[in-house]
C-alpha cells in the first residue's frame, strides 16, 4: 500500500490519469443525482402534503439514487454494465440507445467529460495529497448543484447543507482557510444574500432569488473563507450579468423569465478556490 502510494506521489501523470478515470466514474454518478433526486425531492414533499391533509401517501415502487436501475426512457431496457462505462459507451454506441435506437442526450457524456476534466486538473493544481481529493469533492458537489439548479431552480438541502458542514470539518485542519475564517464565511454567506434577498423583496415586493442560494453561498464560505466571498459574489454577479444579457439578446429568454443564480456561484465559487489568492494579490497590488 505505502509503495502504491509512494508511486502515485512521485509520478505525476500516473496521479493525474487516476484521478481523470475516478472522476470520469463520479461523472458517471453525477448524472443519477441530477436526474433523479428533484425526482425524489417531488415525492416526498406529495408525501408530506397528503400526511397534513389527513391522506395517506400513494404507494410507489423504490426510487431512489440506487434503485431502479438505469434504463432507457423510451424503451426501458436495463442499461448493462458495459453500457454504462462513462463516456465511452456513449462513443461506442454512437450516442443511442442499444435496444431501440433511442438518443441518449449529449449532455450525459458532456458531464462526465467535464468531471474528469476537473479531477485531473484538480490532481495536477495540488499534486498528490488530500487537498486535491478534497477540492475535487468541493467542485464535483457544486456541479451537480448547478445543474440541478439549472434544470428546475432548486439547490437542494440534501447537497447544500452537507456541503456546508463539510467545509467546516475540513478547515478543522485548515487546509483551504482557517477554522475561524471559515465559520465567519458560512455565515457571512448566509446573511449576506439573506439581506439581499429582504431589501429587494421590501423594494419591488417580488423575490429576487431562493434561499438555496443563501445556503449555497454560506458552504463556499465554509470552504474557502469569509475573505473569499467579496470576490465570489462580484464573479457570480459579473457571470450572471454577461451570461443573462447574452441569452437575452440571443432571443432565447425575455427580461421577465427567471434565471437561477445557483450556477454563477458555483462558476465563482471554483475560479475562487483555484485563483482566488492571486486574483485577491493582484487587485490589491493595483490598488497599492
Amino acid at each position: 500500500m505505502n509503495d502504491a502510494l509512494e508511486l502515485l506521489r512521485t509520478e505525476p501523470p500516473l496521479w493525474i490519469g487516476l484521478s481523470v478515470l475516478l472522476g470520469l466514474m463520479i461523472g458517471s454518478f453525477l448524472n443519477v443525482v441530477v436526474h433523479r433526486l428533484p425526482r425524489m425531492m417531488e415525492r416526498d414533499w406529495a408525501a408530506q402534503c397528503a400526511e397534513l391533509a389527513g391522506r395517506e401517501p400513494e404507494p410507489q415502487p423504490v426510487f431512489n439514487l440506487a434503485k431502479p436501475r438505469s434504463h432507457c426512457p423510451s424503451c426501458r431496457a436495463q442499461i448493462t454494465a458495459l453500457q454504462n462505462l462513462p463516456l465511452v459507451s456513449w462513443l461506442a454506441l454512437r450516442g443511442r440507445c442499444a435496444s431501440c435506437a433511442g438518443v441518449i442526450p449529449v449532455r450525459y457524456p458532456l458531464v462526465e467529460a467535464a468531471t474528469g476534466a476537473i479531477a485531473g486538473f484538480l490532481a495536477w493544481h495540488y499534486g498528490f495529497g488530500p487537498a486535491a481529493l478534497l477540492a475535487f469533492v468541493f467542485c464535483a458537489t457544486l456541479l451537480a448543484l448547478a445543474l440541478i439548479d439549472f434544470d428546475t431552480q432548486l439547490l437542494p438541502d440534501g447537497l447544500t447543507l452537507p456541503l456546508l458542514w463539510a467545509g467546516l470539518l475540513v478547515n478543522i485542519w485548515g487546509v483551504f482557510a482557517p477554522l475561524q475564517e471559515a465559520v465567519v464565511g458560512a455565515v457571512a454567506g448566509y446573511l449576506s444574500l439573506w439581506v439581499v434577498y429582504w431589501g429587494f423583496k421590501l423594494v419591488t415586493g417580488r423575490e429576487g432569488m431562493g434561499y438555496g442560494d443563501f445556503k449555497l453561498l454560506a458552504a463556499i464560505g465554509a470552504w474557502l473563507g469569509w475573505q473569499a466571498l467579496p470576490l465570489v459574489i462580484l464573479l457570480s454577479s459579473l457571470a450572471g450579468a454577461v451570461i443573462g444579457i447574452a441569452l437575452i439578446a440571443a432571443a432565447r429568454m425575455g427580461r421577465s423569465v427567471p434565471m437561477p443564480f445557483g450556477p454563477y456561484l458555483v462558476i465563482a465559487g471554483v475560479v475562487a478556490l483555484v485563483w482566488g489568492d492571486g486574483l485577491i494579490a493582484g487587485y490589491l497590488k493595483l490598488l497599492g
